[in-house]
């Protein structure tokens, strides 16, 4: 496709010089893609990542250029402005392309914005982190125009050394670096209008998928999810690490689900306010037969969920929890108490005996731990420390999987076998 064929007062055709580059840039890429990276050694592949980095924010630095003076595009065709034309001819979707408009016209504003993504040293992400920083610098009644060329100045030269994220969060304290005395004062009730805005913006939603999980969506304050994180991250590394050393390998966000499950299941349910009764209460609902039974199935609470008895049998162990037992006409046969959690106290003894999980072939520490009742609460079992053995969480649903059979060994620790099929 050629971009130009008119001819300049120098009587030669610019459209030529400019088909003439594309061509062997389309030509260096295709031998490029022809060539398989399996075999190439690793430091041929670390230099064409590099490279690729800085061509890819040079390749922006020229899109936007053109985007930036593309009024007669948007002209010639009758579009509100370039983002139209991409919509109906490169089928780039809508806020996506108003998107790049509006990041070549904040580009264009700023000369070093602009030089540094010619260099390849600014990428596309950071240069439009830099311009809505500066952007809102200009907009600022405090901040003077000598402020925002040094402002300009500094972002550009932290973009060379730091990622997007930690640039966006440099970029709303730059006035504060440039003049402490000025604007400390400006940035604190800045950070207290958009702490006020994110307790505004926290929610939490959860949908029933219909196959055993629910789907949880959530905002919150980026205090709170960083803390959050990092809560997890102290979970699930430890277990990702100890899967590595015996060869097993599992998705980093299933250890993170994982252990956002391990959090709401172990939390202190003493800490929960009161409404009525016992915060965290779950009541049990089965038959007779099937709290016989290790394949029985049980209702959660009042809407009638159904969960398999080893799974309740498993959360008897973790949450305060009343089994309604009903007979053959659906009477209820039995109210049960409230099966108690072993005591802090307990805990702290279990872990000084049983040291980690007690499964044979598991040696996550202590603290990752459950305490089991060997006797199930639900059959009578005391929560004491001769009934009770640390597992962590995966040990501890293992317990209850009917398709599991374990014994206790000599030692105290737990061996599983697979339960042999029936029928």
């Amino acid at each position: 496709m050629s971009l130009g064929r008119s001819i300049d007062h120098w009587g030669t055709n610019p459209g030529d010089a400019i088909d003439a580059a594309l061509t062997v840039i389309e030509s260096a890429l295709h031998d490029l893609l022809a060539s398989d990276p399996a075999y190439w050694r690793t430091g041929e592949k670390k230099d064409l990542l590099e490279r690729l980095e800085k061509l890819q924010a040079q390749q922006a630095a020229l899109k936007l250029r053109v985007l930036a003076a593309a009024g007669d595009i948007a002209e010639e065709t009758g579009a509100k402005d370039a983002s139209g034309w991409m919509r109906t001819e490169l089928l780039v979707d809508k806020a996506v392309a108003r998107s790049q408009v509006k990041l070549a016209a904040g580009v264009a504003k700023y000369d070093l914005v602009a030089a540094g993504l010619a260099d390849g040293v600014v990428s596309q992400d950071k240069a439009r982190v830099i311009t809505q920083a500066l952007d809102a610098i200009e907009t600022d009644p405090a901040a003077s125009g000598e402020d925002l060329v040094l402002a300009e100045k500094l972002l550009v030269e932290y973009a060379t050394r730091l990622t997007a994220n930690e640039l966006k969060i440099i970029g709303k304290r730059i006035l504060a670096e440039i003049d402490p005395d000025r604007f400390e004062a400006a940035e604190a009730e800045a950070l207290h209008r958009e702490e006020e805005r994110a307790q505004r913006r926290t929610f939490f939603s959860s949908r029933d998928s219909g196959d055993g999980t629910v789907d949880i969506h959530a905002r919150v304050s980026r205090v709170v999810g960083m803390r959050l994180r990092t809560l997890l991250d102290s979970l699930a590394q430890p277990r990702k690490l100890s899967a590595e050393d015996k060869g097993r390998r599992a998705p980093y966000d299933r250890l993170l689900g994982q252990a956002f499950a391990r959090v709401v299941e172990t939390y202190d349910v003493d800490q929960l306010p009161r409404h009525g009764g016992h915060g965290t209460t779950v009541f049990i609902t089965m038959s007779v037969e099937d709290l016989r039974k290790d394949l029985g199935t049980a209702a959660l609470g009042f809407d009638g969920e159904q969960i398999t008895a080893a799974e309740a049998r498993r959360m008897a162990c973790n949450a305060d929890l009343v089994p309604v037992v009903l007979g053959t006409d659906s009477e209820i046969l039995d109210l049960g108490r409230t099966a108690r959690l072993a005591y802090p106290v307990q805990h702290r003894a279990l872990r000084l005996r049983d040291k980690c999980c007690q499964a044979e072939d598991c040696d996550a520490p202590a603290a990752w731990t459950e305490a089991h009742h060997l006797k199930p609460w639900s059959e009578g079992g005391l929560t004491n420390l001769a009934n009770m053995v640390l597992l962590c969480a995966s040990d501890h649903r293992r317990i209850h999987d009917p398709n599991y059979a374990y014994e206790r060994l000599p030692d105290g620790r737990i061996r599983f076998t697979r339960a042999a099929p029936t029928g």
